[in-house]
């Protein structure tokens, strides 16, 4: 019975879903730090695991995610459907609750500037890049979805 879940379980790491979603992801990561180094002059890979900034690591992966289930299941299943609701609930979250999150941040940091100016002791900075702009919502889902046709095999 263990021997059989074990193999269930491996067979997660040969099917075109789990490599079409990682593709996607590592893609986004790595063309925001290549964005980053076009826009400042200089690779910032912290941001490379961060949130925020163009694209959408998280849209990216979950439109890749929902393309290749798309093209596994069928466009018309149920599971496609569900991925598809996540996917919007993933694009809905990073440009609104996290980007409202990252502006409050963004807000608190700089009355703390302003409370603690002149004083030896600092506070702890909030990160204030949390949500996404609708471009870059939309820029990680062109892309998910991008990688998905490219790399899912067709079906005869």
């Amino acid at each position: 019975m263990r021997i059989d879940l074990f193999r269930q379980f491996l067979q997660l790491f040969v099917h075109p879903t789990f490599w079409v979603t990682g593709v996607a992801w590592l893609s986004a990561c790595l063309l925001k730090v290549g964005i980053l180094k076009f826009r400042t002059g200089r690779y910032q890979w912290k941001r490379f695991f961060g949130t925020g900034g163009m694209p959408s690591s998280h849209t990216a992966f979950a439109s890749g995610l929902t393309v290749s289930i798309g093209a596994s299941e069928g466009f018309t299943s149920a599971v496609f459907g569900l991925a598809l609701g996540l996917t919007i609930l993933t694009a809905v979250d990073a440009t609104g609750l996290r980007r409202a999150a990252g502006f409050q941040a963004e807000r608190i940091n700089q009355m703390m500037a302003e409370l603690y100016r002149g004083r030896r002791i600092r506070p702890p900075m909030l990160k204030e890049t949390l949500g996404h702009t609708l471009p870059e919502v939309l820029g990680g889902a062109i892309l998910g979805a991008l990688v998905a046709f490219l790399l899912y095999p067709v079906k005869p």
